[in-house]
């Protein structure tokens, strides 16, 4: 919901207020450029989060202190955010604001990893996963409900933020990592931690592609998408109220997938088929609108993209879990695997609105998000050490 609202509802509502009457055009370029920004931050804050967490020795934990830690760094940054009156506030804060949830996402995933067994990561996966889309109904259901001003929606998003992150805190176990065990930490040794090699661990390598892939068709498809209502369609006076209608189809359909696909994942013990079916049902909901920007066809879209990431967000992140070169670096090597989500999310804005303006408006937006989807799931083919 922190992540969430602000890149569909509350962000694009802040710049385009911020640049007044100068243009769609603009307000969508200025959303990338910050977007992508915020995007580089994470690119570095998910493996060092990850590797600092697996050297942590505090009493509280390895990834708990770092959950505490973003989410603090999250949620006054989100406040912060609602109280700018300038671009360069919107983009110093949206980044710190990406940077906590990164810390905190980094540290949860390698939980999964510490905690839970092989043939259940599928369905645990699944229910890390469905929040996400019920996160956004929740958040862009308050905002606009309540008519809430930028800032007291920034305020709200980040407050639940804080409630719900406490009982993890609270009631999750999280073993203590002995000095003795510590790894030896040096700058030197972190940098060259973040290259994994594509020969020595090609899995890890096709995962990763994959993944990078398949999160960019996604984003591509959805960031822009309360632009697509309101331009593209020309639907600007019931743009917010139809994206709250389309994200609770998409919903419905995330939340079932994620589940059923990821529990049946486990049961039957095999990844890539869910992987491959996901990556195309997104990449056919993408040409759906494509090809027929109409309402009605977004909807039936809609629940198409949630029956394709919510199997995708369960299961590929069990498999990545299965291809991680190193047990005792699984904080760092997934904060890597992770980067393939967030990043993508975050540069989405900025490389969607260079293909509206340069390359045929958001029907090739459309069909630029299908395209990297299906070539992200043709990635999975080459992988070996998971079937």
């Amino acid at each position: 919901m922190a992540q969430l609202t602000p890149i569909q509802l509350l962000l694009p509502q802040q710049i385009s207020d911020l640049l007044g009457k100068t243009g769609w055009m603009q307000s969508v370029l200025a959303f990338g450029i910050i977007s992508g920004i915020a995007g580089a931050c994470a690119l570095i804050t998910y493996p060092l989060t990850g590797a600092l967490s697996d050297r942590t020795t505090s009493q509280l934990g390895r990834r708990r202190p770092w959950i505490i830690a973003g989410t603090v760094v999250f949620a006054v940054s989100l406040l912060i955010l609602g109280l700018q009156s300038t671009l360069i506030g919107v983009g110093v804060f949206w980044s710190l604001s990406l940077v906590g949830f990164c810390m905190v996402t980094a540290a949860i995933t390698a939980t999964i990893s510490d905690q839970v067994p092989v043939n259940q990561r599928g369905f645990v996966s699944g229910w890390v996963s469905a929040p996400q889309a019920i996160g956004t109904v929740l958040g862009l259901a308050l905002v606009l409900a309540l008519s809430l001003s930028l800032l007291v929606g920034y305020a709200v998003v980040a407050a639940v933020l804080i409630l719900l992150v406490i009982p993890f805190v609270l009631f999750v176990p999280d073993e203590v990592l002995p000095r003795i065990l510590r790894a030896p930490f040096t700058m030197a040794s972190l940098v060259k931690g973040f290259w994994i090699s594509p020969v020595r661990f090609p899995d890890f390598g096709w995962t990763l592609l994959s993944r990078i892939l398949v999160n960019l068709g996604n984003a591509l498809g959805t960031t822009l998408l309360l632009y697509f209502l309101m331009f593209g369609l020309g639907r600007r006076d019931t743009a917010q109220v139809d994206l709250l209608v389309l994200t609770l189809i998409y919903l419905v359909f995330f939340t079932a997938s994620a589940l059923g696909f990821g529990k049946l994942s486990d049961r039957i013990g095999q990844r890539k088929i869910f992987v491959y079916i996901a990556a195309y049902l997104q990449a056919f909901a993408a040409m759906l609108l494509a090809l027929v920007p109409a309402l009605p066809v977004a909807m039936v879209a809609a629940g198409l993209l949630g029956l394709g990431y919510g199997c995708f967000m369960a299961v590929d992140q069990a498999l990545a879990t299965q291809v991680l070169p190193d047990s005792h670096t699984r904080g760092k090597d997934l904060g890597i695997m992770n980067i393939a989500t967030a990043v993508p999310q975050a540069v989405a804005p900025l490389l969607g609105a260079f293909i509206v303006a340069s390359l045929g408006g958001f029907q090739a937006l459309f069909i630029s998000a299908a395209i990297t989807a299906t070539v992200g799931g043709l990635a999975i083919l080459p992988i070996r050490s998971v079937r």
